[in-house]
């Protein structure tokens, strides 16, 4: 992982192989882009012409754009990297959290192969500021290389790994001795390691990581982290009732499992349960998904994999509130054995589904789950899963959606993912999408109306909730894995959609800012 430092150092005396420095839109067209606080002193070694200097390599400041060019002298870094960071704040206002995030994150990625950067980016906010450039940078600079094949990414003559992420980052005007920077700081580390945790899982292919080894995995970080872990396996689940994930993943060689971890702190007065769709390989079963929508199904666990983290990143960070993580793991895969559209399978609550589509199989591992998370009574239970392809076909591949039985929790989880940098949309549960998945042989079909695909599924989990218990689903079919290029922070693969969220959704749990 990145190492990061908060450093007092100016940029100019700074000893490092690049400087980072922020720019920003004139709000002319072909103007001169303006330079950001914090650049003062590499402003001064380039005689005040530094932005004359970018506009004439091309740069505009734009969100996202990197320009390097060689330092003159009175630099001690050879290097500096200009990132944009779009529209300059109007009246003197600071830049978003979120912007800095996303150029601290767009910088730390054109340094891939860098042994050290010192990002003098602006922190006008203080110790907001330093937790978004740190942050931002660190998951920026994350890469997943674990099944690549020894020296592939050496540099000339093999003395430089060129494929490496940036070994260090030096957040420049930030105070080492500040506690509140400190705090950021840690924060910001902790956030990013439980992130690139997601990542690593979702990224991971589905011949290594399956049911089981996800199970031993999370059993590895209980105990490294103080993380209570209980894992039922297929016996457990046939013994507990569990048919909604045994007949997912009846079909596969490898058999599924219901990971509970649970974290609490003494000092705790509410309880939070996260619930992950956790279908470490989904071919769709018997309903076979059609050529060229398998290649990436390995990332049909990021739901399991984002609630993981989050209750990891809980326990590291000390929060005063008790979460409970529950991952529904399973194998989707079509064999002799596999459930059948036209099969009834009856629910962990006694419930009895009429199965019309096996590639409606997330919703009935969830359904599994959530109903033992409300079992336990908790104050508000939220669960995660890469659900629909209708929501991505409604919100994109960048938002994710947010339903809920409780307007004011739906609202509050919108507010929160804003908070984490995450986008996010409130969407309805319209109760007459509800007589669409009425059946003829059973209590309730796992499938309803086309239209409106994604709040069927909805109102299908809703079912499976306690009355009376605040829920909400978030559906990150979308955003969950990032098959195009890199942006900002966010890499190609998996990205730990809604870990951020998550533990933000906690923090504020803990503070009494929700319910």
């Amino acid at each position: 992982m990145t190492a990061l430092t908060l450093s007092s150092s100016s940029a100019a005396t700074l000893r490092a192989d690049v400087v980072v420095i922020g720019i920003a839109k004139s709000g002319k067209p072909n103007g001169t882009p303006s330079v950001a606080p914090g650049a003062e002193a590499v402003e001064k070694a380039f005689g005040g012409k530094l932005g004359a200097t970018l506009e004439t390599l091309g740069a505009s400041g734009g969100e996202g754009e990197v320009t390097k060019l060689p330092a003159p002298d009175g630099l001690k870094a050879p290097v500096v990297l200009a990132v944009g960071l779009g529209d300059a704040p109007a009246d003197g206002a600071s830049f978003s959290p979120e912007s800095l995030r996303r150029a601290a994150g767009s910088a730390a990625r054109a340094l891939t192969g860098t042994a050290k950067a010192g990002f003098a980016l602006p922190l006008t906010d203080g110790a907001e500021s330093v937790a978004a450039v740190a942050e931002g940078a660190l998951l920026g600079a994350y890469t997943f290389r674990a099944y690549r094949s020894k020296g592939k990414d050496k540099g000339k003559n093999g003395a430089k790994d060129s494929g490496a992420p940036l070994a260090e980052i030096a957040v420049l005007g930030a105070k080492s001795r500040d506690k509140q920077h400190k705090a950021a700081a840690e924060r910001a580390t902790v956030l990013a390691e439980e992130v690139a945790r997601a990542r690593d899982l979702i990224n991971m292919p589905p011949n290594d990581l399956y049911p089981g080894t996800f199970a031993e995995q999370a059993k590895a970080a209980g105990k490294e982290f103080s993380v209570k872990v209980e894992v039922l396996d297929e016996k457990a689940l046939a013994k507990g009732g569990y048919g909604g994930i045994l007949g997912v993943g009846q079909g596969s060689q490898n058999p599924p499992r219901l990971v509970r971890l649970s974290y609490t702190h003494a000092k705790a007065a509410k309880t939070l349960a996260l619930v992950g769709k956790g279908i470490t390989y989904d071919s769709g079963g018997i309903s076979l998904k059609p050529a060229g929508h398998n290649e990436t199904m390995k990332c049909d666990m990021s739901g399991a994999a984002a609630v993981f983290s989050a209750v990891v990143a809980a326990a590291r960070l000390g929060l005063k509130v008790n979460v409970t993580g529950w991952l529904a793991l399973a194998e989707n895969m079509p064999s002799g054995n596999a459930t059948r559209p036209g099969d009834v399978l009856n629910m962990y609550n006694g419930t009895t589904v009429e199965v019309l589509n096996t590639d409606a199989e997330g919703r009935l591992v969830l359904a599994d789950a959530l109903t033992r998370a409300c079992e336990e009574s908790p104050d508000a239970v939220v669960d995660v899963a890469t659900l629909t392809g209708a929501m991505v076909l409604a919100l994109g591949n960048r938002i994710f959606g947010i339903m809920s039985n409780d307007e004011a929790f739906r609202a509050e989880i919108h507010e929160t993912a804003e908070q984490a940098g995450e986008q996010a949309w409130q969407m309805p549960l319209p109760v007459e999408l509800r007589k669409g998945m009425d059946s003829p042989v059973a209590d309730i079909a796992n499938m309803g109306e086309r239209m409106g695909g994604g709040l069927v599924a909805g109102l299908f989990l809703k079912e499976f909730v306690s009355e009376g218990t605040p829920w909400a689903h978030l559906d990150i079919a979308g955003p969950a894995f990032n098959e195009s290029g890199p942006f900002g922070y966010t890499p190609k693969g998996g990205t730990g959609s809604a870990v951020r969220t998550l533990v933000r959704l906690a923090e504020r749990t803990a503070d009494g800012a929700l319910g």
